[in-house]
C-alpha cells in the first residue's frame, strides 16, 4: 500500500499491521468526494431506504388490526428495539466492513471477515432479542399485575427468532453492498446504512409479524415450540461470541460492543412503551412512527460515520453545523413530503395529509433530525476524547435516540393535531 499523510489513530494502525503484517500505513482516500458527489449518493440511498420504510410502515399499518397485536399489545414494545437492531448491529457492522475495505481487508481476508461478522452480529442479535423480549414481557407485567407465561414465551421465541434470522440475512446483505460499493467506487459510509435500513425494517416487521402470528396459535395448547426457539437461540449465543472471539478481525468489536448495544436496546424500548401507548390512543401514528424514524436513524448514523472518518483521517471537524449538518438537514423536506404524499397517495395512515398536519409534521421532522445530529457531534467528539472508536460505539446510542426522539415528537404532533381538531374520524377517540 502507498504512503498517507493522514492515517488514523495509533491503535488503528497497530491493528492494522498486525492484521496484515505490513509495516506501512494504509492509504486511506476517505472524505474526497465533492460536496455534490456525497449529497447525491446520500440523497439516492435516503429514498431507497425511505421507501422501504415507507412499505414498512404499510406493513405496520395493516398487522396492527391482526389478533396477535391486538391481544398481545406489549408486541408493539418489541418492534422499535428489534427493528433499531439494524442500526445497533447492521449500521455498526457496515462502519467497521468499510474501514476494512479501505485498508484493503476485503481483498486478502474476505472468508475470516465474513465469518467472524456473522458470528459477531448473530451472537449480540440473539441475545439482545431475548433482552428486548425480558423488557416487553415487564414493561407489559407492571402496569397491570398480570403475568401470562404464554404469552411471555411467546414474546421471547418470537423476538429471538426475530432477531437471529433477519440479522443474518441482512449481515449478509451489507457484506455484499460494502464489496460492490468498493469496486465500483463508491464511498460505503454515504450509502450503505440507509440500504441497511431499506431492507431491514421490512424484513424484521415482517419476520416478526409473522412468527409472533404462528406462535399466537398455539397459545394454550403448547409451550413446546417457543421453548425449543429460546433454547436453541440460548445455545447459539456462546458458540457464536467464541467463534466471533477467535477471530482477530472480531475481537476487539465482541469486548467492546456490548454496552452500546444493550443500553440502545433500553432505549429503544421505551421508544416501543411510547408507541404502544400512541397507537392505542392515534391509529394513524402507526405509518408515520417508521418513515420518521427510520430518517433520522438513517441520516444521524451517515453523520456519525463521516465525522468519525474525518477524525481517522486527521481532519479534525470542530463546527456544530458543518457542511454535513446542513446537507442532511435540507434533505429532510424533500425526503419527508415524498414519502407523506406517497403515502397519502396510497391512502394508508388513517390520516389526510392536510397542510397543518403537513407543518406540524415536519416540525417535528426537522427538530428531531437537528437534535440528533447536534446529538452526533458531541457524542462522536467525546468518544474520540476518550479513546473511544465511534465507529464501533456511537451508531447504536445515536439510532436508539433517534427511535426515541422520532416517537415522542411524533407522539407530541398527533396530539396537538387532536387537540386543534385537525383529524380523520378514526384518528382517536
Amino acid at each position: 500500500m502507498g504512503q498517507s499523510s493522514e492515517y488514523t489513530t495509533k491503535s488503528d494502525l497497530d491493528e492494522y499491521r498486525l492484521i496484515s503484517n505490513d509495516s506501512k500505513p494504509p492509504d486511506i482516500k476517505y472524505g474526497k468526494e465533492s460536496s455534490w458527489v456525497a449529497g447525491v449518493q446520500m440523497f439516492v440511498s435516503f429514498l431507497l431506504a425511505g421507501f422501504g420504510m415507507v412499505a414498512a410502515s404499510l406493513l405496520l399499518d395493516v398487522v396492527q388490526h391482526w389478533p396477535v397485536f391486538i391481544q398481545i399489545s406489549e408486541v408493539y414494545i418489541l418492534v422499535p428495539a428489534l427493528l433499531g437492531l439494524k442500526g445497533n448491529l447492521e449500521m455498526t457492522l457496515a462502519s467497521r466492513l468499510s474501514t476494512h475495505a479501505h485498508l484493503g481487508h476485503l481483498e486478502s481476508s474476505l472468508g475470516s471477515l465474513v465469518v467472524g461478522n456473522l458470528c459477531l452480529v448473530q451472537c449480540q442479535a440473539v441475545l439482545v432479542g431475548f433482552l428486548a423480549a425480558m423488557a416487553a414481557v415487564a414493561m407489559g407485567w407492571i402496569p397491570d399485575g398480570d403475568f401470562d407465561i404464554h404469552h411471555a414465551l411467546l414474546l421471547c421465541a418470537s423476538s429471538v427468532l426475530t432477531a437471529s434470522f433477519a440479522s443474518f440475512v441482512l449481515g449478509l446483505i451489507m457484506i455484499g453492498v460494502i464489496v460492490i460499493s468498493k469496486k465500483v467506487n463508491i464511498n460505503p459510509d454515504n450509502i450503505a446504512t440507509p440500504i441497511a435500513a431499506s431492507l431491514g425494517d421490512l424484513t424484521t416487521l415482517a419476520l416478526l409479524s409473522w412468527i409472533a402470528s404462528l406462535l399466537y396459535r398455539s397459545i394454550g395448547t403448547s409451550v413446546i415450540l417457543p421453548s425449543i426457539i429460546i433454547i436453541v437461540g440460548a445455545a447459539l449465543v456462546p458458540v457464536c461470541g467464541y467463534v466471533a472471539w477467535k477471530n482477530k478481525f472480531t475481537r476487539q468489536a465482541l469486548d467492546e460492543g456490548w454496552v452500546p448495544v444493550v443500553s440502545a436496546m433500553v432505549i429503544s424500548s421505551v421508544g416501543g412503551l411510547i408507541l404502544d401507548y400512541t397507537v392505542s390512543n392515534y391509529k394513524g401514528i402507526a405509518v408515520f412512527q417508521l418513515v420518521i424514524n427510520g430518517i433520522g436513524g438513517n441520516m444521524v448514523a451517515v453523520h456519525a460515520s463521516r465525522l468519525s472518518t474525518m477524525l481517522h483521517t486527521g481532519e479534525k471537524e470542530t463546527a456544530v453545523i458543518s457542511g454535513t449538518t446542513k446537507l442532511l438537514l435540507l434533505m429532510v423536506i424533500p425526503g419527508q413530503l415524498i414519502f407523506i404524499y406517497t403515502i397519502g397517495y396510497l391512502k394508508a395512515g388513517h390520516t389526510s395529509v392536510t397542510p397543518i398536519f403537513i407543518l406540524i409534521y415536519m416540525s417535528a421532522a426537522l427538530l428531531q433530525v437537528f437534535l440528533l445530529l447536534t446529538i452526533s457531534h458531541y457524542l462522536v467528539m467525546l468518544m474520540w476524547k476518550l479513546g473511544m472508536d465511534p465507529d464501533n460505539s456511537a451508531i447504536p446510542y445515536l439510532t436508539a435516540l433517534g427511535d426515541l426522539l422520532g416517537t415522542a415528537l411524533l407522539g407530541v404532533a398527533f396530539h396537538i393535531l387532536y387537540a386543534i381538531g385537525d383529524k380523520d374520524s378514526d384518528l382517536g377517540d
